[in-house]
């Protein structure tokens, strides 16, 4: 029997969701995913999605039903087992959850630890312990993982502390030695490209890391022909294509899309060669030329900007409305009831506090769902804080003497509230809105972590790639739509002003 989690909840059966990770392999593999099962089921691939919960978190809820993993994380990470289990022993407990897991693609991307190629004295993980002054930068997740960090320094006596550092920059950070030792996996087309030294694991710490395909069982039964597809990837990315293959992304600059369609290209051509030649190039060598890397203009105005645009303010519009449509009426409620006021302060200000990637975390299984609903929701949360106090706020600053005169004339306190005090609270109420609208614009690229597009995506590409000018394409958009953001509410601020004083006179 299949536990509650596992049971679907896709919006849209006739769409197979395939998932990634944020980093660039797992891109790669998501898009030779993808393009394997096109022509036998329309798929969608939802790429960067985050670290292991996030995806895994997605993918017990239904919004995706397949994503690449590894046996080692699967064994330690998810299944939270002390020592190494077999692979039908982790098929059959996955099972229990709804869950699948294929058979090994070909290649074992084990974690590793590495050092720049001159550091003479450091060739193995033993040696480190030896050496206090060495700093390490690691990936947030390495340091959080059963499989990682903390099992590693207990099982080589390592007492240093490391500071956290993305994968995607840990490289150039390691050559402008601003750190000493980094994580890495052992398929990094950058390893090469650096010079770096792999120290050997001697005491065999780590476990086997080789890749499969995490899946909802479910998923193959409704995409029977497309999983047959997918399923006969199995055993066929050796290593040496998994590197070339990253290499084509990082270094040559090339889409994920055609990094897994040159690969697939290839082993096509492997299968249908009549004399049995193989055909060993790598991903983007057919041609015989080098691949221009596209430069920050081509990135920046490229086919995706009208869609990411459009993702981006919508998220923007609806997060910033519905804390409107929350945050002004519990702004009065402070205003009115002084006993509350303090409480009401204090919930939105604890919202604010949350981290956003936890928030996200948190959201996915409660909701079941990844892409839009979530990240409005955690959006929506972080606008409430100003809207909510500027409202408060700004009924506070009406003068006694108007509210005075209103009770008077004999308005009664709905009437006060709606003619008199919110329209000349109105200025201060704007502002707190256009503070919500601006944070937002920002914020809004965590929506790419989880499927919801918008800038982010181009973030987090960026961030995976270590590609300046990806990063750039990105945040200069947000920039520059902040900006415009700020203008249009100062413009209004500038037309709700004068309003007020020729009300104030009136009056």
């Amino acid at each position: 029997m299949l536990l509650p989690a596992a049971a679907p909840v896709l919006a849209d059966d006739a769409v197979l969701r395939i998932g990634s990770k944020r980093f660039t392999e797992s891109y790669v593999l998501g898009e030779v995913l993808a393009q394997t099962a096109a022509p036998h089921a329309r798929t969608e691939h939802r790429q960067g999605l985050g670290n292991t919960a996030i995806v895994l978190a997605a993918l017990k809820a239904g919004s995706i039903d397949v994503y690449p993993e590894y046996v080692g994380t699967i064994d330690q990470e998810i299944l939270k087992h002390a020592k190494p289990a077999t692979l039908d022993e982790i098929r059959r407990e996955l099972a229990q959850q709804g869950l699948g897991v294929s058979q090994p693609l070909g290649f074992n991307n084990t974690y590793a630890l590495a050092v720049r190629g001159d550091a003479a004295d450091l060739r193995a993980l033993s040696d480190l312990a030896r050496h206090k002054e060495l700093k390490f930068g690691l990936s947030h997740e390495f340091i959080g993982r059963a499989d990682g960090w903390q099992g590693l320094a207990r099982s080589y006596g390592i007492s240093q502390r490391p500071s956290g550092l993305d994968h995607g920059i840990a490289y150039e950070a390691l050559a402008q030695r601003q750190v000493d030792v980094i994580d890495i996996y052992s398929t990094d087309a950058k390893i090469g490209q650096y010079g770096l030294r792999v120290l050997e694991d001697d005491r065999a710490y780590f476990p086997r890391y080789d890749a499969v395909l995490l899946y909802r069982l479910d998923a193959a039964q409704r995409f029977p022909a497309a999983w047959q597809a997918m399923r006969g990837l199995e055993g066929r990315i050796a290593a040496s294509d998994m590197i070339a293959m990253n290499a084509a992304a990082e270094i040559e600059g090339k889409s994920f899309s055609a990094v897994a369609r040159d690969w697939l290209a290839g082993q096509m051509r492997k299968s249908t060669d009549a004399t049995g030649a193989a055909d060993t190039a790598p991903p983007g060598a057919a041609s015989g030329n080098a691949v221009a890397r596209p430069g920050l203009m081509s990135k920046l105005f490229d086919d995706s900007l009208w869609q990411l645009t459009r993702q981006h303010v919508t998220l923007v519009l609806l997060s910033v409305a519905l804390a409107c449509l929350v945050g002004i009426p519990l702004g009065v409620l402070a205003a009115y009831v002084p006993r509350l006021r303090q409480a009401v302060m204090a919930a939105v200000g604890v919202l604010q506090t949350v981290p956003s990637l936890a928030l996200l975390a948190i959201l996915i299984p409660l909701l079941g769902a990844i892409g839009t609903l979530p990240a409005l929701i955690a959006l929506f949360v972080y606008a409430l804080l100003p809207v909510v106090r500027n409202t408060c706020t700004g009924i506070l600053g009406v003068p006694k003497g108007l509210k005075t005169a209103a009770l008077a004339l004999g308005l009664r306190p709905n009437q006060r509230l709606l003619h008199i005090e919110l329209p000349l609270a109105l200025p201060v109420i704007l502002a707190g809105v256009k503070t919500a609208a601006v944070m937002s614009v920002g914020t809004a690229t965590i929506a790419a972590f989880i499927g919801a597009g918008g800038y982010g995506e181009r973030i987090t590409t960026g961030l995976a790639l270590n590609d300046n000018d990806m990063l750039l394409a990105g945040a200069l958009p947000a920039a520059a739509l902040a900006l415009l953001t700020q203008g249009l509410f100062e413009l209004a601020e500038r037309m709700v002003v004068p309003r007020r004083r020729i009300s104030s006179r009136q009056m």
